[in-house]
């Protein structure tokens, strides 16, 4: 035996704690299971057999073997896991079936920039009220270069069903399984008695669902994975979790790391299946409604279930109405919404028929439900059981996923403040109410507030239009001083989370906008606000902090509360011409920040990067942060996503050769769209990073460029610490840009040489783009 060898197996046995052995190699599905079992991580097994994680997921799905010594050290790891965590006999034929399924969460080239919606929604009580229809939110624009960072208008999706699904008490909780589950066994899900379906036997087990031990039991002594959380206890409302993924050997794995047998072999058994054991998230604020269960299907899944691997229209990204799988959906009393059957499938019924909420969220991975813009490489990384945890712990930490990471965002506005609740009428009945603080009914912006498409844009000035957004600014080179461009770098500051950070305490409007002429100006009342600031001098080193192009305005122009809030804090006074305010207003997205902030915190944690870290030791755990585990890491995407996303479809935009010029489209229809919300929290945004940069000009230090939230500065070394100033202690000086994971603190974003910057600059292109690459 080798010198190699020895080191090898002495790194194995430090692992699992086991004598050596020798033995063959088991299946490919054999090999992430036992892994999962013990707990492990593919960077821990990875480290142990000194190779890359990616190497472990190519053994582990099949596409490679590993090679002499590295596969003698590797057969000796699964050999003593085994012993430790035999497989199940409950698995029968399905796990043999695994066992010659390669990669089940390999992907197909999918369809990128999938759209999807929700069927009707309901508030609480009988009458639902508005409902916010969900839609895909990616970036529009045609530049080949969209700004980084940049919080675009979403693309519009069309309207959902119009049958109404109003919710009861609990919808689609399930009943709790009457009896305790069997010891050591993770329990499978048990659905309430719903129509057509089988009631829950006296274990606690659906009939149909096989409960299979999961990896990392409670009293195992594997390590958990990060993001994990323990078994639900046996009365929870949804026992499964909020979702499962399906692989090709018809076990669907939960977010707990147990899977449940899947008999389904059509769409239509999927959902009543998925209705029956117990898939759901309770609701985030009481007068909010349960997620519906969400089923992902790999690629293998889909293909078992009749799915094709590539979605044939292109242009609507959806199965034909004469697919076999819409078809019997259709035939067994199923609806879809009006986007029909895409990458994020609604499948519901009209609670007419059944007094309660049936509707489950399907995603298909082959057909890009998971965007890679948003969730990094997840669905092409993960096995099942990885994507099921990785999927829950947004789930818990989020919300259920229902469609792109910006139909969450906006989704998670309403989960957390709902439009209504049930109050008694004066005839002792129910009815619906409004919830204090929420967006209750959708109201048309203010003209200046209108994106072109819209109908109260007709034949306004194209001037006179409310320009909030984000930074885009380069300085002039000629600016620079010889002092300046004697430094040998340029370095690029991130700030973190910037506009879940500008949504803090952010006072915005609930209701219709009002007119005024010559309003007296207050910072504390939301509104679009006629004002001349192009008498206000501003330092040319700097950009301008009242237009995102960063140059001095010149003449008379709309802008909202915070960047007049902004010029009044300067010391300058304001005189506002004309204003279209709104007088009902409140913190409505303080519970939408306080859960992203803590969602983002956690996972920034689970992947080694603390609140009470030094700033060297900071800046060396961002450089691990991205490859201690890959799937938290998705998360991590999806979270930031999730906040620019949302803000974007606060101003949805239409899409499709369906809208004529003038008229409505559907989002309109939503209290979600509001476009001035969407212009607050950028001007926010905006204003707080000019505000760190004056802090950062009072100490000698001016800006090259600035994007979104990005700044690049000179600087005489290539890290931070040579950059941001600090008091004779050793302290962060006051006000400036600062180290750290909080939102609104910064990151190293990037780090070049200050030639490259110049010669970017003289080009006419923003550094700030380009310093990450």
């Amino acid at each position: 035996m080798s010198d190699a060898e020895n080191a090898l197996f002495a790194a194995v046995d430090a692992l699992v704690e086991q004598a050596a052995a020798h033995g063959e190699l088991p299946p490919p599905a054999e090999r992430g299971r036992l892994r999962e079992a013990a707990g492990l991580t593919r960077q821990q097994v990875a480290g142990a057999l000194e190779v890359s994680w990616q190497a472990v997921a190519a053994w582990e799905s099949g596409r490679a073997v590993p090679r002499p010594p590295k596969r003698a050290a590797y057969v000796r790891l699964l050999e003593r896991l085994a012993e430790r965590h035999p497989r199940p006999a409950a698995q029968g034929g399905a796990s043999r079936a695994a066992d010659g399924a390669a990669g089940d969460g390999k992907r197909t080239e999918g369809a990128p920039g999938a759209r999807e919606e929700e069927p009707p929604t309901a508030g609480a009580g009988p009458d639902p009220g508005p409902r916010a229809v969900a839609a895909d939110g990616g970036p529009r624009g045609a530049s080949t270069e969209p700004a980084r960072g940049a919080v675009a208008d979403a693309p519009e999706e069309h309207g959902a069903d119009a049958s109404p699904v109003p919710r009861t008490e609990r919808e689609g909780a399930a009943a709790p399984p009457s009896g305790a589950p069997a010891p050591g066994r993770r329990p499978a899900a048990a659905g309430g008695d719903r129509p057509g379906k089988p009631a829950a036997d006296r274990t606690g087990t659906a009939a149909g669902a096989v409960a299979v031990p999961g990896p990392a039991q409670p009293g195992d002594d594997a390590q958990a994975l990060p993001g994990a959380r323990p078994a639900r206890p046996a009365g929870a409302p949804y026992p499964a979790g909020p979702l499962v993924v399906l692989d090709g050997a018809a076990l669907a794995h939960t977010a707990d790391g147990g899977t449940l047998h899947c008999p389904a072999a059509t769409i239509t058994e999927l959902v009543e299946w998925a209705l029956g054991v117990g898939i759901g998230q309770e609701r985030l604020h009481r007068h909010g409604r349960d997620a519906d269960p969400l089923v992902v299907l790999t690629e293998a899944a889909a293909e078992r279930l009749g799915l094709p691997a590539r979605l044939t229209d292109r242009r609507n990204l959806r199965l034909p109405e004469d697919h076999p799988a819409v078809r019997d959906l259709l035939a067994a009393g199923w609806r879809l919404t009006r986007r029909g059957f895409g990458p994020w499938a609604r499948v519901h019924q009209p609670v007419e028929a059944h007094g309660t909420r049936r509707c489950v969220q399907l995603a298909v991975l082959p057909w890009d439900a998971l965007d890679p813009r948003a969730w990094s490489d997840l669905a092409a990384l993960a096995t099942p059981g990885e994507l099921a945890r990785a999927l829950g712990t947004y789930a818990t930490r989020v919300l259920t996923p229902r469609g792109s990471t910006a139909v969450n965002g906006l989704e998670l506005m309403t989960a957390l403040r709902p439009p209504t609740r049930p109050v008694r009428d004066a005839a002792g009945g129910w009815t619906s109410g409004p919830v204090a603080g929420s967006l209750t009914v959708a109201v048309d912006p203010a003209p200046p507030e209108a994106p072109d498409e819209h109908p109260v844009a007709a034949g306004r000035d194209p001037h006179d239009v409310l320009d909030e957004e984000a930074y885009e600014w380069v300085r002039d080179p000629d600016l620079l001083s010889d002092a300046e461009c004697a430094l040998p770098h340029a370095v690029g500051l991130d700030v973190n989370m910037a506009f879940a950070a500008a949504a803090n305490r952010l006072r915005v409007g609930l209701g219709a906008p009002l007119h005024t002429d010559g309003p007296r100006f207050d910072p504390k009342l939301p509104g679009a606000w006629y004002a001349d600031l192009s008498g206000i001098a501003t330092d040319p080193r700097l950009p301008s902090p009242f237009t995102p192009t960063g140059q001095r305005p010149t003449g008379p122009a709309w802008y909202a509360t915070p960047t007049l809030a902004y010029a009044a804090e300067l010391g300058h006074r304001v005189r506002p011409l004309e204003a279209w305010l709104r007088p009902e207003a409140g913190p409505y997205l303080d519970p939408w920040y306080t859960r992203l902030r803590d969602a983002y915190l956690a996972t920034m944690a689970d992947l080694g990067v603390t609140k009470d870290l030094t700033d060297a030791d900071f800046l060396a755990a961002m450089e691990r942060h991205r490859g201690a585990d890959p799937a938290t890491a998705g998360v991590l995407s999806a979270i930031k996503a999730t906040v620019k996303g949302g803000i974007g479809k606060l101003r949805e935009r239409p899409q499709g050769a369906g809208h004529r010029p003038g008229g409505r489209w559907p989002a309109l229809e939503r209290p979600t769209w509001r476009p001035d919300i969407r212009a607050a929290v950028i001007a926010q945004a905006r204003t707080n990073m000019h505000r760190k940069m004056a802090r950062m000009a009072a100490h000698g230090h001016f800006p090259l460029a600035v994007l979104s939230d990005c700044v690049v500065y000179p600087a005489p070394g290539p890290s931070p610490l040579d950059l941001l100033p600090r008091t004779g202690d050793g302290a962060p000086a006051p006000g400036v840009f600062r180290l750290g994971v909080s939102p609104g603190m910064v990151k190293l974003e990037g780090a070049r040489e200050l030639w490259w910057a110049a010669e970017l600059m003289e080009q006419g292109h923003n550094p700030a783009r380009h310093i990450k690459e």
